[in-house]
C-alpha cells in the first residue's frame, strides 16, 4: 500500500506541476486546483505509516488549514494573518487608487523608468525582511500596474521582483513564514538563533543578489519595452466585491499550500531529508510549487551542519520565484496583473536556474576544491 500511495503522491506533484500550464482552465483557476491537489494528496498521504509521524487527515491539520491564512506573518512583530493584509491594503489602495497612480506617473515623468525600476526591484527586496514578503508584494503590483511600459515589461518586473522579495524575506523572521519557522528551530544549541541570525548567516549572498536582480530586471525592461504608447494601467481600480474575492484566492492559496505540504510529508521524510547537502540543494527546487514553509520545517535542525542549512535554505528561497505556486507574494502579482503560468514561467524558469546554478557554484564547489 505504502508503495501505491507514494506514487500516487508523486501523481499528484507531476499534475501540479504539469496542468497548469497545458489546460486553461486550469491556469485561470489556480487556488481551487491547488486546493483540490492537496486535498487529494491529504488523503493519499493517510495510507502511508510512517513511525512517530501524523500522516493524513487529522483536526489539527484541519484547525491549522482554517486558521493559518489569517494568523501567519509578523508585521513589526506583532501577528497578523495574511488575508487581513491583503483585504485591508486592498481597500486602502481603493480609496487612494487614483493618487496612487498620480504619484507613479509623476515619478516617471521626473526619472527614467530604468531607475525606477531598478529601484523597485531593490528596495522592495531589501525592506520585504521588514515589511513582509506580502506587504512588498502588495506595493509592487500598485506600482508597476501604474508604469507607463507595455505588458511584457511589466510582466518581466514583476517576476524579477517576486524573486528579489522572496530572497529578501529571508533575512528576518518578520519577512515571511519560512524565516520565522528556521529561526524558532535553530533557537536552542548550537546555533541560537535570534533576530539576526538569518542576515548574518545569508545576508552575504541575498543582499548582493538582490541588487543583482534590479540590475537583471533594467537589463529585461531594456529589452521588453519597445517605447510603444502604452500608459494605461495592466488592471483597472479594483472594485470592492473583487478585493473581497481576491483576499478569498488568498485565503483559499494558503489552505491548498498546507494540505499540499501535509500530504507530501512522507515523501519528503523518506527521500528528501536524507539526502546530502548539494542534492538537498537542488531537490529543493520543488519549492517552486510546494510551500517552502513546510520542507523548511521538514529539513531545517540543529543537527545540520551550517553549510547544510545554509545550502537548504538558499534552494528554498530561489526555487520559490521560478513558478506561481512557489510563493505567495507570486499568487498576489500574477492575479493582480493577469499573468498566466506560461507567462511567469518564460522568465522565472530560466532566472531561477541561473540563480540556482551560481549559487551552487559559489556554496559548494570551493569546499569541493579544499578552497573552504
Amino acid at each position: 500500500m505504502d508503495v501505491l500511495a507514494n506514487l500516487g503522491l508523486f501523481g499528484i506533484f507531476l499534475v501540479v506541476l504539469i496542468l497548469p500550464f497545458r489546460v486553461k482552465c486550469v491556469e485561470r483557476n489556480l487556488e481551487p486546483f491547488l486546493f483540490a491537489c492537496g486535498i487529494a494528496a491529504l488523503t493519499i498521504a493517510g495510507f502511508i505509516a510512517i513511525p512517530g509521524e501524523q500522516t493524513g487527515w487529522s483536526p489539527a491539520i484541519v484547525w491549522e488549514a482554517l486558521l493559518s491564512p489569517v494568523s501567519i506573518t509578523n508585521i513589526f512583530g506583532v501577528p497578523v494573518g495574511i488575508v487581513q493584509i491583503v483585504l485591508v491594503a486592498g481597500l486602502l489602495i481603493h480609496l487612494f487608487y487614483h493618487r496612487m497612480q498620480e504619484a507613479v506617473i509623476g515619478l516617471a515623468g521626473r526619472f527614467s523608468l530604468q531607475a525606477i525600476v531598478f529601484c523597485l526591484i531593490v528596495i522592495l527586496g531589501l525592506v520585504s525582511s521588514l515589511i513582509s514578503a506580502i506587504l512588498a508584494a502588495i506595493v509592487l503590483v500598485e506600482v508597476i500596474n501604474a508604469l507607463p511600459v507595455v505588458r511584457k515589461a511589466k510582466t518581466e518586473i514583476a517576476v524579477v521582483a517576486c524573486f528579489a522579495i522572496g530572497l529578501g524575506a529571508g533575512l528576518s523572521p518578520l519577512g515571511e513564514p519560512l524565516s520565522t519557522i528556521v529561526v524558532a528551530k535553530l533557537a536552542g544549541a548550537p546555533y541560537h538563533a535570534g533576530f539576526t541570525y538569518l542576515f548574518t548567516k545569508l545576508g552575504w549572498y541575498i543582499v548582493p543578489s538582490v541588487f543583482l536582480l534590479g540590475a537583471v530586471g533594467v537589463v529585461l525592461f531594456r529589452r521588453s519595452h519597445t517605447g510603444d504608447p502604452v500608459l494605461s494601467c495592466t488592471v483597472e481600480r479594483e472594485t470592492i466585491p473583487e478585493i473581497v474575492l481576491r483576499a478569498g484566492k488568498v485565503y483559499l492559496f494558503i489552505m491548498a499550500l498546507i494540505f499540499l505540504g501535509e500530504g507530501f510529508k512522507p515523501l519528503i521524510l523518506e527521500y528528501v531529508i536524507s539526502v546530502p547537502s548539494a542534492g538537498l540543494y537542488w531537490i529543493n527546487i520543488v519549492s517552486a510549487v510546494l510551500d517552502n514553509a513546510t520542507l523548511a520545517a521538514a529539513e531545517i535542525s540543529p543537527a545540520l551542519t551550517s553549510q547544510q542549512i545554509t545550502g537548504a535554505l538558499m534552494g528554498l528561497l530561489i526555487a520559490g520565484g521560478m513558478l506561481i505556486p512557489g510563493n505567495i507574494p507570486n499568487i498576489i502579482a500574477a492575479g493582480k496583473l493577469d499573468i498566466s503560468s506560461s507567462e511567469w514561467a518564460r522568465t522565472g524558469l530560466p532566472l531561477g536556474m541561473a540563480l540556482m546554478l551560481m549559487f551552487f557554484v559559489v556554496l559548494f564547489v570551493p569546499g569541493w576544491l579544499g578552497l573552504a
